[in-house]
């Protein structure tokens, strides 16, 4: 995590924003704003922190025109969504549109913390709930080639491995310590696992898995690994 990251708040109930400030400042976030409109966030000077901006609530359509307004005003900050239930269209949407966390609001503090603990590394977060929706929208993920079976794709041991992980969610950070190689090896590995099955990103190489009976790491499998998230399913490569 960055030894510093700015956190702007903006979200209609003050008393939320009341609450989510107490949270973040016990956790060494700095609050810098807290606001109930997009246009009343100040842009912060060019040599600042990077920003954290989380917009409590609900990817509805008012806050999905928001996130438009604040990734023109704010291209470098990383932003997330505070929902108050899954929305698997209202999350598709809102990532399309350049969010970098879709966070609904039932986790715990400390998994909240964590999760934007993530999201200020560069990672992105998603909730755990996604995986409970992938089978009924596989097909809204799936690559043209739908027959490739896990044999043709011809993946190594190591990258099979990797892509149990994929499954689960981890970032590249916690495969790293769970396989005992470093990020860049994981990175690499990540990338040719994504050319071998044909997809575009790691959501759609662990749908692509699921769906031809690749099962995940239990997290009984290991000993837990610091930085694992329990509430994200996929993040970035």
């Amino acid at each position: 995590m960055p030894d510093t990251v700015n956190v702007a708040l903006l979200g209609r109930n003050s008393i939320v924003r009341e609450g989510l400030r107490r949270i973040l400042t016990e956790e060494n976030f700095h609050i810098v704003q807290s606001v109930d409109q997009p246009d009343s966030l100040d842009a912060s000077p060019a040599d600042a922190p990077p920003l954290l901006i989380v917009v409590d609530s609900g990817a509805d359509q008012d806050d999905l025109d928001n996130v438009r307004l604040l990734q023109r005003r704010f291209p470098d900050a990383r932003m997330v969504l505070l929902s108050d239930s899954f929305d698997f269209d209202a999350m598709v949407r809102a990532f399309r549109l350049g969010i970098h966390g879709y966070i609904v609001k039932e986790i715990s503090c400390r998994q909240l913390v964590g999760s934007l603990q993530l999201v200020a590394m560069g990672e992105k977060v998603m909730p755990s709930k996604l995986a409970d929706a992938l089978p009924a929208h596989a097909t809204f993920f799936e690559a043209p080639d739908t027959r490739k079976t896990l044999d043709s794709a011809a993946l190594s041991d190591r990258e099979l491995e990797i892509l149990r992980c994929l499954i689960m969610g981890c970032p590249n950070k916690v495969i790293s310590r769970r396989l005992e190689i470093s990020e860049a090896t994981v990175k690499v590995h990540v990338k040719a696992i994504l050319r071998k099955l044909r997809v575009q990103n790691r959501t759609q190489a662990a749908i692509w898995a699921v769906n031809r009976g690749v099962e995940g790491y239990g997290y009984g499998e290991a000993e837990p690994v610091p930085g694992m998230r329990s509430a994200p399913l996929v993040a970035a490569a």
